[in-house]
Protein backbone atom coordinates (compact mmCIF):
# COMPACT_ATOMS: atom_id res chain seq x y z
CA UNK A 1 0.00 0.00 0.00
CA UNK A 2 1.22 3.39 -0.63
CA UNK A 3 1.88 5.42 2.51
CA UNK A 4 -0.07 7.80 3.68
CA UNK A 5 -0.17 11.48 2.38
CA UNK A 6 2.02 13.69 4.19
CA UNK A 7 -0.10 16.68 5.76
CA UNK A 8 1.04 20.20 6.16
CA UNK A 9 2.48 20.60 9.73
CA UNK A 10 0.07 23.17 11.20
CA UNK A 11 0.94 26.84 11.19
CA UNK A 12 2.62 28.59 14.21
CA UNK A 13 0.16 30.56 15.96
CA UNK A 14 0.85 34.54 15.54
CA UNK A 15 2.97 35.61 19.38
CA UNK A 16 0.20 37.54 21.17
CA UNK A 17 0.30 39.48 24.87
CA UNK A 18 0.74 36.79 27.69
CA UNK A 19 2.12 33.83 25.55
CA UNK A 20 5.36 32.69 26.50
CA UNK A 21 8.18 32.38 23.88
CA UNK A 22 11.80 31.05 23.67
CA UNK A 23 14.88 33.04 22.55
CA UNK A 24 16.73 31.98 19.46
CA UNK A 25 19.58 33.83 20.24
CA UNK A 26 21.25 35.52 23.15
CA UNK A 27 20.88 38.97 22.99
CA UNK A 28 23.12 41.83 25.36
CA UNK A 29 21.65 44.67 25.99
CA UNK A 30 22.58 48.03 24.37
CA UNK A 31 20.39 50.39 26.65
CA UNK A 32 18.61 50.28 30.43
CA UNK A 33 15.28 49.46 28.71
CA UNK A 34 16.44 46.52 27.27
CA UNK A 35 16.02 42.51 28.85
CA UNK A 36 19.27 40.92 28.65
CA UNK A 37 18.21 37.28 26.31
CA UNK A 38 19.84 34.16 26.96
CA UNK A 39 19.04 31.61 24.01
CA UNK A 40 16.88 28.91 24.45
CA UNK A 41 15.00 30.38 27.60
CA UNK A 42 11.57 31.40 28.39
CA UNK A 43 9.97 34.88 28.53
CA UNK A 44 6.45 36.22 28.55
CA UNK A 45 5.30 38.45 26.28
CA UNK A 46 3.40 41.76 27.67
CA UNK A 47 3.36 44.28 24.95
CA UNK A 48 3.75 44.37 21.20
CA UNK A 49 2.32 47.88 20.44
CA UNK A 50 5.94 49.22 18.57
CA UNK A 51 6.60 46.97 15.56
CA UNK A 52 10.24 46.63 16.10
CA UNK A 53 10.40 45.87 19.78
CA UNK A 54 8.30 44.23 22.76
CA UNK A 55 7.94 44.51 26.31
CA UNK A 56 8.47 40.72 27.57
CA UNK A 57 9.75 39.67 31.07
CA UNK A 58 12.01 36.90 31.79
CA UNK A 59 11.58 33.71 34.53
CA UNK A 60 13.60 35.42 37.37
CA UNK A 61 11.28 37.70 39.65
CA UNK A 62 13.72 38.45 41.89
CA UNK A 63 15.59 40.82 39.45
CA UNK A 64 14.02 44.76 39.97
CA UNK A 65 16.49 46.54 36.75
CA UNK A 66 16.69 49.79 37.37
CA UNK A 67 16.29 50.12 40.96
CA UNK A 68 18.24 52.26 43.62
CA UNK A 69 19.31 51.21 46.70
CA UNK A 70 17.11 53.24 48.68
CA UNK A 71 14.17 52.19 46.47
CA UNK A 72 14.75 48.99 47.41
CA UNK A 73 14.70 49.31 50.63
CA UNK A 74 11.45 51.13 50.72
CA UNK A 75 10.42 48.22 48.61
CA UNK A 76 11.28 45.63 51.25
CA UNK A 77 10.25 47.13 54.20
CA UNK A 78 6.68 47.71 52.39
CA UNK A 79 6.77 44.10 51.90
CA UNK A 80 8.29 43.42 55.66
CA UNK A 81 8.49 39.54 54.98
CA UNK A 82 11.79 38.18 56.79
CA UNK A 83 14.27 37.17 54.33
CA UNK A 84 12.48 39.25 51.32
CA UNK A 85 14.84 40.04 48.64
CA UNK A 86 15.76 40.98 45.31
CA UNK A 87 18.76 41.53 42.83
CA UNK A 88 18.92 45.13 41.32
CA UNK A 89 21.78 47.05 39.34
CA UNK A 90 24.71 47.96 41.49
CA UNK A 91 25.53 51.22 40.68
CA UNK A 92 28.91 50.25 39.84
CA UNK A 93 28.32 49.66 35.63
CA UNK A 94 27.69 45.81 34.75
CA UNK A 95 27.57 44.73 38.67
CA UNK A 96 24.69 43.56 40.72
CA UNK A 97 23.55 43.70 44.44
CA UNK A 98 21.20 41.46 46.15
CA UNK A 99 19.19 43.35 48.40
CA UNK A 100 18.09 41.32 52.20
CA UNK A 101 15.16 42.52 54.41
CA UNK A 102 15.84 40.46 57.57
CA UNK A 103 14.00 40.62 60.85
CA UNK A 104 16.96 39.54 63.07
CA UNK A 105 19.98 40.85 64.38
CA UNK A 106 17.28 43.01 67.39
CA UNK A 107 17.40 45.81 64.76
CA UNK A 108 12.69 46.89 65.36
CA UNK A 109 10.97 46.94 62.52
CA UNK A 110 13.94 44.49 60.50
CA UNK A 111 16.82 46.08 58.39
CA UNK A 112 18.07 45.88 55.10
CA UNK A 113 21.51 44.54 53.94
CA UNK A 114 23.36 45.08 50.51
CA UNK A 115 25.69 42.80 49.54
CA UNK A 116 27.33 42.83 45.88
CA UNK A 117 27.46 39.95 43.71
CA UNK A 118 31.71 39.25 43.34
CA UNK A 119 33.07 37.97 40.52
CA UNK A 120 36.04 34.98 40.83
CA UNK A 121 39.24 35.78 38.85
CA UNK A 122 37.88 32.52 36.88
CA UNK A 123 34.60 34.71 35.23
CA UNK A 124 32.31 32.91 38.51
CA UNK A 125 29.86 34.77 40.49
CA UNK A 126 29.52 34.27 44.49
CA UNK A 127 28.37 36.23 47.65
CA UNK A 128 30.18 34.16 50.10
CA UNK A 129 33.75 32.46 49.70
CA UNK A 130 33.85 29.30 48.35
CA UNK A 131 30.35 29.46 46.91
CA UNK A 132 30.95 29.94 43.33
CA UNK A 133 28.84 29.34 40.15
CA UNK A 134 29.00 30.03 36.61
CA UNK A 135 25.75 32.21 36.36
CA UNK A 136 23.97 34.94 38.60
CA UNK A 137 20.77 32.46 38.58
CA UNK A 138 22.55 28.95 39.78
CA UNK A 139 23.94 31.50 42.73
CA UNK A 140 20.68 33.14 43.61
CA UNK A 141 19.01 28.95 43.54
CA UNK A 142 21.60 28.30 46.34
CA UNK A 143 21.49 31.13 48.45
CA UNK A 144 17.98 30.35 48.91
CA UNK A 145 18.61 27.24 50.66
CA UNK A 146 21.19 28.03 52.08
CA UNK A 147 22.58 31.67 54.15
CA UNK A 148 26.21 30.91 53.81
CA UNK A 149 27.37 33.65 55.43
CA UNK A 150 24.47 36.47 54.79
CA UNK A 151 22.12 37.37 57.64
CA UNK A 152 19.33 35.20 56.41
CA UNK A 153 18.41 32.61 53.47
CA UNK A 154 16.74 33.99 50.56
CA UNK A 155 13.46 33.25 51.20
CA UNK A 156 10.83 35.70 49.44
CA UNK A 157 11.22 37.28 46.03
CA UNK A 158 9.91 40.45 45.98
CA UNK A 159 9.33 41.72 42.92
CA UNK A 160 8.09 45.90 41.19
CA UNK A 161 6.95 43.94 38.38
CA UNK A 162 3.49 45.32 38.95
CA UNK A 163 4.43 48.75 38.28
CA UNK A 164 4.32 50.16 34.60
CA UNK A 165 7.29 51.38 33.38
CA UNK A 166 7.02 55.45 32.90
CA UNK A 167 8.25 55.88 29.79
CA UNK A 168 5.79 53.52 28.25
CA UNK A 169 3.98 56.90 26.31
CA UNK A 170 0.55 57.23 25.21
CA UNK A 171 1.00 54.84 22.01
CA UNK A 172 3.90 54.96 20.04
CA UNK A 173 3.84 57.67 17.09
CA UNK A 174 0.93 59.40 19.00
CA UNK A 175 1.81 63.01 19.36
CA UNK A 176 -1.17 65.03 19.09
CA UNK A 177 -3.87 64.22 21.69
CA UNK A 178 -7.62 64.64 21.37
CA UNK A 179 -8.71 66.74 25.01
CA UNK A 180 -12.05 65.71 24.83
CA UNK A 181 -9.78 62.91 26.28
CA UNK A 182 -8.39 64.72 29.13
CA UNK A 183 -9.36 65.41 32.37
CA UNK A 184 -8.18 67.87 34.79
CA UNK A 185 -8.11 67.28 38.47
CA UNK A 186 -5.91 69.40 40.60
CA UNK A 187 -3.54 72.65 39.74
CA UNK A 188 0.07 71.68 40.81
CA UNK A 189 1.69 74.98 40.08
CA UNK A 190 2.49 77.83 37.58
CA UNK A 191 5.49 77.56 36.02
CA UNK A 192 7.54 79.70 33.41
CA UNK A 193 5.20 79.30 30.42
CA UNK A 194 1.87 78.51 32.52
CA UNK A 195 -0.13 76.66 34.78
CA UNK A 196 0.33 72.76 34.92
CA UNK A 197 -2.42 70.99 36.43
CA UNK A 198 -2.90 67.20 37.40
CA UNK A 199 -4.66 65.45 35.04
CA UNK A 200 -5.73 62.01 33.69
CA UNK A 201 -6.11 60.88 29.95
CA UNK A 202 -8.75 58.60 28.87
CA UNK A 203 -10.12 58.64 32.60
CA UNK A 204 -7.01 55.95 33.32
CA UNK A 205 -3.27 57.61 32.92
CA UNK A 206 -2.09 60.36 35.33
CA UNK A 207 -0.66 63.03 33.18
CA UNK A 208 0.51 66.13 34.07
CA UNK A 209 -1.01 68.84 31.43
CA UNK A 210 0.84 72.50 30.84
CA UNK A 211 -1.12 74.80 29.56
CA UNK A 212 0.91 77.15 27.71
CA UNK A 213 0.09 81.33 28.13
CA UNK A 214 -0.83 83.15 24.91
CA UNK A 215 2.62 85.20 24.08
CA UNK A 216 4.63 83.27 26.37
CA UNK A 217 6.48 80.72 24.08
CA UNK A 218 7.09 80.57 19.97
CA UNK A 219 4.13 78.11 19.68
CA UNK A 220 4.80 77.04 15.97
CA UNK A 221 8.65 76.16 16.76
CA UNK A 222 7.58 74.36 19.80
CA UNK A 223 5.13 72.04 17.91
CA UNK A 224 7.53 70.69 15.41
CA UNK A 225 10.43 70.38 18.10
CA UNK A 226 7.85 68.47 20.05
CA UNK A 227 7.44 65.44 16.99
CA UNK A 228 11.57 65.08 18.13
CA UNK A 229 11.51 65.40 21.86
CA UNK A 230 8.99 62.79 21.93
CA UNK A 231 11.22 60.08 20.75
CA UNK A 232 13.71 61.01 23.73
CA UNK A 233 13.24 58.18 26.49
CA UNK A 234 14.87 57.49 29.59
CA UNK A 235 14.30 56.45 32.79
CA UNK A 236 15.57 59.58 33.83
CA UNK A 237 13.87 62.00 31.56
CA UNK A 238 10.20 63.04 31.81
CA UNK A 239 8.38 61.68 29.21
CA UNK A 240 6.73 63.81 27.16
CA UNK A 241 3.57 62.18 25.94
CA UNK A 242 1.93 64.46 23.35
CA UNK A 243 0.03 67.90 22.61
CA UNK A 244 -2.69 69.64 21.80
CA UNK A 245 -2.66 72.08 19.60
CA UNK A 246 -6.00 72.78 17.52
CA UNK A 247 -7.00 74.95 20.54
CA UNK A 248 -5.44 77.73 22.55
CA UNK A 249 -4.25 77.60 25.10
CA UNK A 250 -2.05 74.63 23.32
CA UNK A 251 -1.56 71.93 26.23
CA UNK A 252 1.68 69.63 26.43
CA UNK A 253 1.13 66.30 27.96
CA UNK A 254 3.66 64.93 30.01
CA UNK A 255 4.26 61.65 32.59
CA UNK A 256 3.13 62.81 36.05
CA UNK A 257 5.86 62.33 38.80
CA UNK A 258 3.58 62.41 42.15
CA UNK A 259 6.50 63.77 44.77
CA UNK A 260 6.48 67.16 42.54
CA UNK A 261 9.53 69.33 41.69
CA UNK A 262 12.96 68.29 43.40
CA UNK A 263 13.60 71.92 44.71
CA UNK A 264 10.96 71.52 47.13
CA UNK A 265 11.26 67.54 47.00
CA UNK A 266 14.90 68.58 49.17
CA UNK A 267 12.71 71.71 50.93
CA UNK A 268 9.92 69.68 52.10
CA UNK A 269 9.72 66.58 51.19
CA UNK A 270 12.35 64.69 52.73
CA UNK A 271 11.26 63.59 55.96
CA UNK A 272 13.83 62.22 58.05
CA UNK A 273 17.69 63.71 57.82
CA UNK A 274 18.90 62.56 53.99
CA UNK A 275 21.76 59.36 53.64
CA UNK A 276 24.86 60.49 51.66
CA UNK A 277 23.64 56.75 49.06
CA UNK A 278 20.21 58.93 48.90
CA UNK A 279 22.01 62.44 47.72
CA UNK A 280 24.53 60.73 45.78
CA UNK A 281 21.51 58.63 44.01
CA UNK A 282 19.31 61.57 43.14
CA UNK A 283 22.55 63.17 41.56
CA UNK A 284 22.94 59.91 39.45
CA UNK A 285 19.35 60.15 38.33
CA UNK A 286 20.03 63.33 36.69
CA UNK A 287 23.45 62.88 35.36
CA UNK A 288 21.96 59.64 33.62
CA UNK A 289 19.17 61.71 31.73
CA UNK A 290 21.64 64.02 31.14
CA UNK A 291 24.31 61.69 29.30
CA UNK A 292 21.27 60.12 27.56
CA UNK A 293 20.51 64.13 26.03
CA UNK A 294 24.07 64.78 25.49
CA UNK A 295 24.33 61.46 23.33
CA UNK A 296 21.12 62.73 21.28
CA UNK A 297 23.29 66.20 20.85
CA UNK A 298 20.50 67.73 22.69
CA UNK A 299 21.00 70.67 25.04
CA UNK A 300 19.07 71.46 28.08
CA UNK A 301 19.94 75.31 28.65
CA UNK A 302 18.08 75.68 31.93
CA UNK A 303 19.19 72.46 33.65
CA UNK A 304 18.53 72.88 37.79
CA UNK A 305 16.84 71.68 40.60
CA UNK A 306 13.26 73.30 39.75
CA UNK A 307 13.47 71.43 36.52
CA UNK A 308 13.75 68.35 37.81
CA UNK A 309 11.08 65.91 39.26
CA UNK A 310 10.56 63.06 41.66
CA UNK A 311 8.21 59.76 41.63
CA UNK A 312 6.60 57.75 43.98
CA UNK A 313 9.97 55.53 44.27
CA UNK A 314 12.31 58.66 44.89
CA UNK A 315 13.78 58.87 41.70
CA UNK A 316 14.93 61.73 40.13
CA UNK A 317 13.42 62.79 36.14
CA UNK A 318 15.09 66.07 34.29
CA UNK A 319 12.43 67.65 32.56
CA UNK A 320 11.60 70.91 30.29
CA UNK A 321 14.72 70.17 28.60
CA UNK A 322 15.54 72.71 25.44
CA UNK A 323 11.98 74.38 26.04
CA UNK A 324 13.76 78.17 27.25
CA UNK A 325 14.62 77.70 22.90
CA UNK A 326 10.72 79.38 22.52
CA UNK A 327 10.50 81.07 25.67
CA UNK A 328 9.31 84.75 24.64
CA UNK A 329 10.47 86.94 27.46
CA UNK A 330 13.04 89.54 27.15
CA UNK A 331 14.35 89.07 30.89
CA UNK A 332 14.52 85.58 30.32
CA UNK A 333 16.44 85.33 26.99
CA UNK A 334 18.76 88.40 28.60
CA UNK A 335 21.15 87.69 30.86
CA UNK A 336 20.57 91.28 31.99
CA UNK A 337 17.21 90.17 33.14
CA UNK A 338 16.05 88.84 36.50
CA UNK A 339 14.62 85.41 34.83
CA UNK A 340 17.81 84.62 33.39
CA UNK A 341 18.84 81.27 35.29
CA UNK A 342 22.38 83.58 36.29
CA UNK A 343 23.13 81.89 39.25
CA UNK A 344 23.26 78.21 36.87
CA UNK A 345 24.79 79.99 34.04
CA UNK A 346 28.95 79.31 33.36
CA UNK A 347 30.96 82.77 32.52
CA UNK A 348 30.80 81.69 28.97
CA UNK A 349 26.58 81.99 28.55
CA UNK A 350 27.06 85.24 30.98
CA UNK A 351 29.18 86.83 29.21
CA UNK A 352 28.76 85.94 25.29
CA UNK A 353 25.45 83.66 25.59
CA UNK A 354 27.40 80.48 24.26
CA UNK A 355 25.46 77.86 25.25
CA UNK A 356 26.78 74.01 24.48
CA UNK A 357 26.29 70.62 26.72
CA UNK A 358 29.43 71.99 28.79
CA UNK A 359 27.60 74.60 29.99
CA UNK A 360 25.06 72.14 30.89
CA UNK A 361 27.74 70.32 32.79
CA UNK A 362 28.27 73.89 34.96
CA UNK A 363 24.65 74.03 35.54
CA UNK A 364 24.74 70.38 36.43
CA UNK A 365 27.56 70.94 39.23
CA UNK A 366 25.23 73.91 40.69
CA UNK A 367 22.35 71.15 40.46
CA UNK A 368 24.45 69.09 42.72
CA UNK A 369 24.89 72.15 45.36
CA UNK A 370 21.33 72.61 45.30
CA UNK A 371 21.05 68.56 46.99
CA UNK A 372 23.49 69.11 48.84
CA UNK A 373 22.38 72.03 50.86
CA UNK A 374 19.20 70.59 50.81
CA UNK A 375 17.79 73.52 48.11
CA UNK A 376 19.68 76.44 48.70
CA UNK A 377 19.82 79.29 46.74
CA UNK A 378 23.16 79.32 45.03
CA UNK A 379 25.25 82.54 45.67
CA UNK A 380 22.19 83.60 48.15
CA UNK A 381 23.85 86.81 49.08
CA UNK A 382 24.45 87.85 46.40
CA UNK A 383 22.41 89.80 43.04
CA UNK A 384 22.41 88.91 39.10
CA UNK A 385 24.85 91.43 38.48
CA UNK A 386 27.45 90.70 41.66
CA UNK A 387 27.09 87.29 40.57
CA UNK A 388 27.84 88.22 36.70
CA UNK A 389 31.26 89.92 38.21
CA UNK A 390 32.69 87.74 40.52
CA UNK A 391 31.90 84.32 38.79
CA UNK A 392 33.53 85.87 35.68
CA UNK A 393 36.61 86.84 38.08
CA UNK A 394 37.03 83.10 39.23
CA UNK A 395 34.11 83.23 42.48
CA UNK A 396 32.80 79.44 43.05
CA UNK A 397 30.09 78.09 45.28
CA UNK A 398 31.68 76.71 48.70
CA UNK A 399 31.64 72.80 49.72
CA UNK A 400 28.17 72.45 51.81
CA UNK A 401 28.32 70.64 55.32
CA UNK A 402 26.79 67.38 53.81
CA UNK A 403 29.29 66.86 50.73
CA UNK A 404 32.10 65.79 51.32
CA UNK A 405 35.69 66.38 49.41
CA UNK A 406 34.85 63.69 46.61
CA UNK A 407 31.74 64.89 46.16
CA UNK A 408 32.73 68.77 46.01
CA UNK A 409 35.48 67.64 43.65
CA UNK A 410 32.62 66.71 40.62
CA UNK A 411 31.20 70.21 41.52
CA UNK A 412 34.55 71.73 41.43
CA UNK A 413 35.62 70.00 38.04
CA UNK A 414 32.00 70.85 36.65
CA UNK A 415 32.72 74.90 37.14
CA UNK A 416 36.20 74.76 35.45
CA UNK A 417 36.75 78.64 33.24
CA UNK A 418 37.54 76.94 29.87
CA UNK A 419 34.13 74.82 28.71
CA UNK A 420 36.34 72.22 27.04
CA UNK A 421 37.95 71.38 30.30
CA UNK A 422 34.88 70.40 31.88
CA UNK A 423 34.15 66.76 31.82
CA UNK A 424 31.06 65.58 29.68
CA UNK A 425 28.02 63.45 31.11
CA UNK A 426 29.21 60.19 30.59
CA UNK A 427 32.33 60.30 32.50
CA UNK A 428 30.37 62.21 35.30
CA UNK A 429 27.98 59.71 35.55
CA UNK A 430 30.80 56.89 35.82
CA UNK A 431 32.34 59.15 38.45
CA UNK A 432 29.43 59.52 40.29
CA UNK A 433 28.19 55.65 39.95
CA UNK A 434 31.67 54.75 41.22
CA UNK A 435 31.61 57.12 44.26
CA UNK A 436 27.99 55.24 45.33
CA UNK A 437 29.80 51.99 45.09
CA UNK A 438 32.17 53.03 47.24
CA UNK A 439 29.68 54.30 49.31
CA UNK A 440 27.59 50.67 49.47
Amino acid sequence: PLPPTPTEPPEPSAPSVGMTVIAEYSYTPMTPQDLELRKDEEYTILEMSDPNWWRAKDNYGWYCKNMNRSQAEKLLKTENKDGGFLVRDSSKAGKYTVSLFSKGGGETGGSCRHYNICTSPQGQFYLAEKHNFNTIPELINYHQHNAAGMVSRLKYIVSNRARPPSTAGLGYGVWEIDPRYLTFIKELGTGQFGVVKYGKWQGKHDVAIKMIKEGSMSEQDFIEEAKIMMKLRHENLVQLYGVCTKQRPIYIVTEFLSNGCLLTYLREGLKQHPTAVQLLEMCKDVTEGMAYLESKQYIHRDLAARNCLVDANGTVKVTDFGLSRYVLDDEYTSSAGSKFPVRWSPPEVLLYCKFSSKSDIWAYGVLMWEVYTLGRLPYERLNNTEIVDQVSRGLRLYRPQLANEKVYNIMTSCWLDKADERPNFQKLTLTVQDLLYELQ
